[in-house]
């Protein structure tokens, strides 16, 4: 838990440097460039079709039957829209994580590594692929987990436990790969991530607590929908912030990690090296 929180605290001041704040803007604009271009384009579209799917399959009597029961009948007149957008935020968080993953992860990783860890040797054991890879699959599990608890978002009790989880597993899968890909080997970083899955799963769950904050803009109902392109925009910058935060945190907490594993595996070896008995000549 120590470790966990000094990563904490050098993280929140590197968060505060002018650098990492200006950081956070490229990949807020390049998201917020490519979100208007889309809800200008698909957004209505969305909707018809989902207002087209729900009069066809008599949606509309069944989810209104179980929202009166629910005690939340008003949110029928807004139910399409509301969906609508529930849909396209996942998709959302998704443009985010690609942006900063490419845009904010080596500018983190340059200026963590020079300012805190200058003497930490680069094995370089991850790769631009493998981290797409990594990041890919597990947004395709985040979502399809998402998409199934869709319903569940509506009772807001269970909104604060569902959007912490998946947030934590999704950030946990992703920033932990990025934050050893430059300077471990994959031999170090399985071993990390086997040796300090508990403590990253913690920092995950941390960060997916404030990743899930932006999520709960989506539940004012009308207001909401009205508000929806300010409250689009507002959501993208804080999906942004909380990546690169993350990121810093898990960083200086691998990093630190790491330059704590190597002398022990170095030791590890050269003791094994120097116990191994002396090689015999045959003099006959």
């Amino acid at each position: 838990m120590r470790s966990i929180l000094i990563a904490f605290a050098r993280a929140l001041l590197s968060q505060l440097h002018f650098r990492m704040l200006m950081l956070t803007l490229l990949p807020f604009v390049a998201s917020l460039a490519l979100w208007g271009v889309v809800l200008w384009l698909g957004l209505q579209p969305l909707m018809d079709w989902l207002q087209s799917w729900f009069a066809t399959h008599d949606a509309f009597r069944i989810t209104g039957n179980a929202l009166s029961w629910l005690g939340l009948g008003a949110i029928k007149t807004v139910l399409v829209p509301m969906i609508a957008m529930w849909l396209l935020l996942p998709l959302m968080i998704l443009t985010a994580l690609i942006f900063v993953g490419t845009l904010a992860i080596p500018a983190i990783v340059r200026h963590v590594s020079e300012r805190d860890y200058p003497d930490l040797e680069r094995r370089r054991g991850g790769s631009l692929l493998g981290s797409l890879w990594v990041s890919g699959m597990s947004f395709v599990v985040f979502m399809v987990v998402w998409v199934l608890t869709l319903p569940l978002n509506l009772i807001p009790p269970l909104t604060f436990v569902i959007q912490p989880l998946l947030w934590g597993w999704l950030t946990y899968r992703v920033m932990a790969y990025d934050a050893l890909a430059d300077h471990a080997s994959e031999a170090e970083r399985r071993e990390l991530m086997r040796l300090h899955r508990w403590p990253l799963l913690v920092i995950g769950a941390a960060a997916g607590t404030m990743g899930a904050a932006p999520s709960l803009l989506w539940l004012g109902g009308a207001l909401s929908i009205i508000f929806f392109p300010l409250l689009a925009a507002f959501s993208i910058w804080l999906y942004v912030l909380v990546f690169v935060f993350s990121g810093l945190w898990f960083e200086h907490y691998c990093l630190d990690a790491l330059r704590r594993l190597r002398p022990v595996r170095e030791g590890a070896v050269q003791g094994a090296t120097g116990s191994s008995p002396p090689v015999l000549k045959d003099i006959n």
